[in-house]
């Protein structure tokens, strides 16, 4: 399996919750949130990653909102 290139994924890792172990380790991350079943953070943007709503309906919502991305 390839290494995750942390300071490349870091330069669009827009997770603002401190205590993340998963930050930059995107498959990680990935599987933490889709157990839980939500999106990372970097799904969503800044405005609404900031609320922690993560949840699937949040970004389906947002996305209809917004016309995509």
């Amino acid at each position: 399996m390839t290494e995750c290139n942390l300071e490349k994924n870091m330069e669009f890792c827009n997770c603002t919750y401190e205590p993340c172990s998963r930050k930059g380790k995107c498959c990680e991350c990935i599987v933490y949130h889709k157990n839980l079943n939500e999106m990372p953070a970097c799904f969503f943007p800044d405005s609404i990653e900031k609320t922690y709503d993560r949840s699937v309906e949040t970004f389906i919502k947002i996305y209809r909102e917004n016309g995509g991305f």
